[in-house]
């Protein structure tokens, strides 16, 4: 995962901002402007550290900078939405001079505030959103499906998306995602794409693969492809995934107790990959079918071909507000239960992240589908 080139706007344009506003307001003193111009000064040398020389450090020294950098990031990112509204404020201001007497006398007192308020603010904001991501919830959905020919009356479900494991989420999450699963005691658990971030090295040096082995559901684990197993080392990806002890369905369509079909299908990067409509072929319509594919884009598709149930990840729910609002005029459903035609679909956040471990306006999810076949 190399979060350098996303964040590179930040360092051109947010790092001279965030610099300059709080250069005003701290005392102009050099006991206060020097440490504070070196902290800037230090974070740039780091960032520029891990942009030239990312393919060449090892990865001791490579993910203290990811880590690093990305909490900057999200830190400039905030800092940066705190002082827009200040200015804002000081806009309004000079048109209607609503300020009280004591804020304009006291002006700098107030700037100084203002910026340890900010500072604290933010700092705090970043506590929360890791605690969000090393601590995920467990989302509980009803949902009710035909039965048609099948024999069972009821299945549990344990949904995990977006697991992302490299260099931020690392054997101690999975443990805790593996231990979170089986205390739901699922039927069968499925994971919906993005199980790994950019590199397979990291989930390979440290066996992640065996602690995967330990998930527990009788009807199996499946699990499918999303966009960053095709990122980097697709091969390895491969090989990695099946060791995992889960069933790769990678547009491919599986009986599951004689009762519903289980169909996977390639992530959409593949411009290759199967129409839904030849993936069913063959496939019993009297029981219903549940479609597992990453992206949550093909809702139309999957209701044209009456699939009971569609399960997505891939959003993250935009993982950082404000983006959720982006997401929203970008996807049909970013998150969430939704129903289009005959078709019940789940869009995950994601139980993982995409980049710093942060979570703000979002949740790290564990998705418990708990489903009725009525006939």
């Amino acid at each position: 995962m190399k979060v350098f080139l996303q964040s590179i706007v930040a360092q051109l344009l947010l790092n001279p901002y965030v610099f300059l506003r709080g250069y005003q307001a701290i005392p102009a003193k050099k006991s206060w402007r020097i440490p504070y111009a070196l902290l800037f000064v230090i974070e740039l040398s780091v960032y520029l550290t891990g942009f030239f020389f990312r393919k060449a450090l090892p990865d001791d020294i490579m993910i203290p900078i990811l880590q690093y950098c990305g909490a900057w990031y999200i830190f400039l990112l905030y800092s940066t939405m705190a002082l827009l509204a200040v200015e804002l404020l000081r806009l309004s201001n000079r048109k209607y001079a609503w300020y009280p007497r004591w804020i304009v006398l006291h002006w700098k007192e107030v700037k100084l505030a203002l910026f340890f308020v900010i500072t604290a603010g933010v700092g705090g904001l970043l506590a929360y959103g890791n605690y969000t991501v090393t601590h995920p919830v467990v989302t509980h959905v009803d949902v009710t499906l035909p039965k048609g020919t099948g024999r069972l009356d009821s299945l549990t479900i344990v949904m995990m998306s977006d697991l992302h494991i490299g260099e931020v989420i690392g054997k101690e999450m999975v443990q805790k995602y593996v231990a979170l699963s089986n205390g739901q005691s699922p039927d069968m658990v499925v994971l919906v794409g993005d199980i790994m971030d950019y590199e397979s090295r990291h989930a390979e040096q440290a066996r992640i693969e065996e602690d995967l082995q330990q998930l527990q559901a009788p009807l199996g684990v499946y699990a499918v492809y999303g966009n960053h197993e095709y990122r980097a080392n697709r091969r390895a990806k491969k090989r990695w995934l099946q060791k995992t002890g889960a069933t790769l369905l990678v547009d491919s369509a599986v009986s599951i107790a004689h009762s519903f079909y289980l169909v996977g299908r390639d992530d959409r990067v593949n411009k290759k990959r199967a129409p839904l409509h030849a993936l069913m072929k063959g496939i019993d319509t009297g029981k219903p079918v549940i479609v597992l594919d990453h992206q949550p884009l093909s809702f139309a598709e999957m209701s044209m071909n009456n699939v009971a149930l569609g399960l997505c990840g891939h959003t993250h729910n935009g993982q950082l507000w404000p983006y959720p609002l982006l997401m929203k005029l970008i996807y049909e459903c970013p998150y969430g239960y939704h129903r289009r035609g005959p078709t019940r679909f789940y869009v995950s956040s994601g139980i993982g992240v995409a980049g710093p471990p942060y979570r703000i306006g979002t949740v790290s999810e564990l998705v418990v589908l708990h489903i009725r076949f009525t006939g």
